[in-house]
């Protein structure tokens, strides 16, 4: 048995589209899990969050690439496949009609529900997780960790289509009563929101049309392209400001931040983006919001610049450092980008526990 009494060092993630870069020759996933691990120019880390897009398919993926998944999850060879908590993206998605997210339930499969296809035991779990593949939550010390998956497999606009990613983020009524209840019920931990969009006008390119006109993301004139780079849809409704709106209500009330972090990804960037004034870490109603961007190079390749960030928690710190590292050479050297590293204030000091042996 181990601890955290000395620190957390979470590794966030997204973005691979394994299937477009294995086209070009390129293991995605694999590459930056082997990248991570190695001993020269690696860096250590405990747990990680992958925050969707795991498929490259413009069409709904299917078992093909679910064994793509699995095959460059197997690379990590110092992780457990359990050390990865995963999310759903819009890419990810299952076609309106099918069995409910049939592909991401049976391959990537965060709660173990498929575990001869996925590989995931919860028993084998750290850091064992509650809930269901749309929304789940596990603890590492006092640190909440609340996992909501997109809802892309609904008709359009709200969904996608035929063709196409169709990027405007969406999260059910059930999934934001739950997160809003989690959230309220525990405001003596330190809380981290994951999802795989941003919350809109919070960092680089995540306002109103920014998504689309400013290149990052295909227009589906069906799919609401005005939302396709933050949580456009709320429980269906379009632009609805719920959750803008609970941040700001909190704050007002109680002069306290709802929560202390929002990890999330989606729009593909180069580390020094700042379309629409903003970066990739940003603070707003007291909450710090960090898009971690994609480990995909030729998924969009104007913008792709694989990259991912480390969040380093001190064991008594109020502090989070995060860090990016880039995963190519293209943009600068391989390895961590110093102007792009952050240190970040939380409610409250971190306090490591027993993981699960």
């Amino acid at each position: 048995m181990t601890s955290q009494e000395d620190g957390l060092r979470l590794w966030a993630i997204s973005d691979a589209h394994a299937g477009t870069d294995i086209r070009f020759g390129r293991r995605s996933l694999a590459d930056a899990i082997t990248q991570s691990e190695d001993a020269a120019g690696g860096f250590e880390w405990d747990i990680a969050v992958n925050l969707g897009d795991f498929s490259g398919n413009q069409t709904p993926p299917d078992d093909e690439e679910g064994r793509l998944v699995f095959d460059q999850y197997a690379a990590a060879t110092k992780h457990r496949r359990e050390d990865f908590y995963d999310i759903i993206g819009n890419h990810d998605s299952s076609r309106h009609g099918e069995p409910l997210q049939w592909w991401f339930r049976k391959w990537i499969d965060p709660t173990g529900e498929s575990t001869e296809h996925s590989g995931v035991d919860n028993a084998r779990r750290r850091y064992p997780v509650n809930g269901t593949w749309e929304h789940y939550s596990f603890e590492v010390g006092n640190v909440l960790f609340l996992m909501m998956a997109d809802r892309n497999d609904l008709p359009p606009p709200i969904g996608r289509g035929e063709r196409g990613g169709y990027p405007a983020g969406a999260i059910s009524g059930e999934t934001f009563d739950w997160w809003r209840e989690q959230v309220r019920a525990n405001q003596g931990r330190i809380v981290i929101s994951c999802h795989h969009h941003m919350v809109q006008g919070t960092t680089v390119a995540s306002g109103l049309n920014e998504g689309c006109d400013g290149g990052y993301h295909g227009r589906m004139p069906d799919g609401a392209p005005q939302g396709s780079s933050f949580i456009y849809f709320v429980d269906g409704e379009p632009d609805s400001g719920r959750i803008e709106g609970f941040f700001d209500e909190t704050l007002r009330a109680t002069g306290r931040p709802a929560i202390d972090l929002w990890l999330g990804a989606h729009t593909h960037t180069h580390p020094d983006d700042r379309t629409g004034g903003r970066s990739h870490v940003e603070t707003r109603w007291g909450v710090n919001f960090v898009n971690v961007s994609a480990l995909t190079r030729y998924h969009g390749v104007r913008n792709s610049i694989p990259m991912s960030r480390l969040l380093t928690f001190t064991e008594g710190s109020d502090k989070v450092r995060v860090q990016c590292y880039l995963h190519t050479s293209q943009y600068a050297p391989q390895g961590f980008y110093a102007p792009s590293e952050r240190v970040l204030k939380l409610r409250h000091s971190f306090a490591g526990g027993q993981e699960t042996p």
